[in-house]
């Protein structure tokens, strides 16, 4: 790689640590539209799993204390069940429409939600949790978002931030954890891929650090915005691609 494409790989990479240590989710979204001009999209895909799996470890340990596996248990094995059926309609859905329709909905849900004030959190119970958990490994399996619907769920819970962390983050691991037994079967652990890691690790280490650092900073609310926020970003990226492609007379797109 030479040096005109090495510094915005590597600020990509430090501006993804901060996100990431800040919210605990949301590296692949800040990272994607740049390293997609730079690396192949496997190398890219490699990255935000072997990525993610420090990030959300470092995460899980540092907020253990909050842990309660009362919840983490059945969101995660919904996941579970949801990521192969979703990959395997894959093979009868256009995923371009679900991205769609996602899209829309964390538009919708994250701008009515930073329009309004603080509501109660809602109730949940076991079979509930199973559900989302369900949704979140259907959504995971078709368009590789290991945490949009178990983060959305975690800040309707009305939790504090470390407990909402404490929850989705375990999740999370487990979905980059069946991704990244994927991409091992795949062959996608190269000799490249191992140079890129470690290029790119103190970048997105520094930001990571200083992610959690500006977290400390937060309360309940600021951290609820933030979420929020990225949410609402997620949306953006989902819907204007297929938006463009409708407007160009295209479907939406199937990968």
């Amino acid at each position: 790689m030479d040096g005109l494409l090495l510094i915005p790989f590597l600020a990509v990479a430090f501006v993804g640590g901060v996100a990431s240590g800040l919210a605990g989710f949301a590296f692949g979204l800040i990272v994607s539209g740049v390293w997609l001009h730079i690396i192949t999209p496997l190398q890219m895909a490699s990255l935000i799993v072997g990525y993610g799996l420090f990030v959300q470890s470092y995460g899980i340990w540092k907020y253990r204390q909050h842990f309660n596996w009362r919840h983490v248990i059945p969101l995660i094995i919904g996941g579970t069940i949801g990521a192969p059926i979703g990959t395997w309609l894959l093979r009868y859905i256009n995923p371009g429409y679900l991205r769609l329709g996602v899209g829309v909905l964390l538009i919708a849900y994250s701008s009515y939600g930073l329009l309004r004030p603080r509501v109660k959190g809602v109730p949940a119970n076991v079979p509930v949790e199973l559900g989302i958990g369900l949704l979140n490994g259907l959504l995971t399996g078709m368009t590789g978002l290991a945490g949009v619907f178990v983060t959305l769920w975690c800040g309707m819970r009305g939790w504090s931030k470390d407990t909402q962390r404490s929850v989705y983050q375990p999740v999370i691991l487990a979905a980059f954890v069946t991704a990244a037994i994927s991409l091992i079967a795949a062959g996608a652990i190269t000799a490249d891929f191992i140079k890129l890691y470690f290029l790119a690790a103190p970048a997105m280490i520094a930001g990571m650090l200083l992610g959690f650092k500006l977290y400390g900073h937060l309360n309940d609310d600021a951290f609820r915005k933030v979420i929020l926020v990225l949410l609402l970003l997620s949306g953006v990226s989902l819907m204007v691609p297929e938006v463009v492609a409708i407007a160009s007379g295209l479907p939406p797109r199937a990968r």
